[in-house]
């Protein structure tokens, strides 16, 4: 292949999509690139698709910003094993994710230590229970563990033709997601448990990949193989979390990642529909676009909390100057512990704070985008705000 040829193709923007660059190139180009790629820079990983073929992906692809890891590694004060602001967005998001309606009200009813009202609550409360177990760090990743996990979180609480058979850890029948954004088929339920313990496996030994990386692809793994009828989901973004408080990543559950999933939602479908599509044409689950979607939709904006320091500064200035009334200031510290870094409408925050009206609220946040604490965004004719990261 021509080496100029060769380092065009590599430097594309579309690189991660087979289908486009053949028609940019040509069938046979893209041939030989992967042929070149195969022999040169794929990295095999210990996980077998389908067929038994080794996943693979590109190292280098994936480029991880060192605030993502100081964000990680950041001590608290709290002696609590994860953050409830943190894990009721975390929670909330998962629970979206899946199309699984919840309230922010109940989220923090149940996290703190409520007993639960409805079947709702019965969800969340499975959540609160999952997050116990893996916050707990005596909890080894092994098969029996996220039996355990799976149980507390999901199974537990699911129809009689959604559980598992008794004595059985993974589904014992076939299983097609169709529709929305992810058309895939869940492999054989003879293979699951050899799959599975690959997956244990691998998330015990050093493999030399980048642990973030590494728990971004557990999460991949989970899902690709969907070793359950439902559930896969809040397993696989369990599963991530899982392994980096595993590895001692302090902040894991301090960190709501599944609100910047959430955030990106078409874009983790996307990731995982490309690598389906991708393997039409090159025969390899290439788990790349997957974990380029993590580094750049979680991991490197996961400092944004961090830079909310200087709008909090701004607010107790003007907090200290007396230009903040104490309803504002209510509002204000409602929505630093309600929502963090995450957005927010008008018609949200008046339903969830519930001791204001409209009005009042309308006119906080206009006020506190003046002073440049909170920054809006327009969406159609929807304005939602947020703290200022700027």
């Amino acid at each position: 292949m021509d080496a100029g040829l060769f380092t065009k193709m590599l430097s594309d923007k579309s690189l991660m999509d087979l289908k486009k660059m053949q028609y940019r190139y040509s069938a046979e180009a893209v041939s030989a690139m992967l042929f070149f790629l195969k022999q040169t820079m794929y990295k095999s990983l210990p996980l077998q698709d389908f067929k038994g073929a080794a996943l693979v992906y590109l190292e280098n692809a994936a480029q991880l910003r060192m605030s993502a890891y100081k964000t990680l590694f950041l001590m608290h004060n709290s002696a609590d094993a994860y953050g409830l602001q943190a894990m009721e967005e975390e929670i909330h998001s998962t629970l979206i994710i899946e199309n699984i309606h919840s309230s922010r009200q109940s989220i923090r009813r149940i996290l703190n230590g409520y007993a639960p009202q409805d079947e709702m609550e019965n969800r969340i409360l499975g959540m609160k229970k999952g997050l116990d177990f893996i916050s707990d760090t005596f909890n080894k990743i092994t098969e029996e563990n996220i039996f355990r996990l799976y149980s507390l979180t999901v199974g537990d609480f699911l129809e009689e033709n959604d559980r598992l058979l008794p004595g059985q850890f993974y589904r014992h029948d076939n299983v097609f997601i169709v529709g929305g954004k992810v058309e895939h088929q869940g492999l054989a339920p003879e293979k699951i448990p050899e799959r599975m313990a690959q997956l244990v496996k691998f998330s015990g030994s050093d493999t030399g990949m980048n642990d973030l990386l590494k728990a971004g692809m557990i999460h991949f793994y989970v899902a690709y193989l969907h070793p359950y009828f439902d559930g896969n989901g809040r397993m696989a973004r369990l599963m991530h979390l899982w392994y980096l408080v595993q590895q001692g990543y302090s902040s894991a559950l301090f960190i709501p990642f599944s609100s910047y999933i959430n955030k990106s939602k078409n874009a983790y479908y996307k990731a995982y529909t490309l690598i389906e599509k991708n393997y039409e044409i090159s025969s390899l689950i290439d788990v790349t676009p997957f974990l380029v979607y993590l580094v750049e939709n979680v991991y490197n904006r996961m400092g944004e909390k961090r830079n909310q320091e200087q709008s909090i500064s701004k607010y107790q200035n003007a907090l200290a100057a007396g230009k903040v009334t104490e309803k504002e200031k209510d509002l204000f510290e409602f929505v630093l512990s309600a929502y963090g870094a995450s957005e927010f409408s008008t018609k949200q925050l008046e339903k969830d704070f519930a001791n204001a009206a409209y009005a009042t609220i309308r006119s906080f946040v206009l006020k506190f985008e003046d002073m440049g604490i909170l920054s809006s965004q327009r969406y159609g004719n929807r304005v939602k705000y947020r703290i200022n990261t700027m």
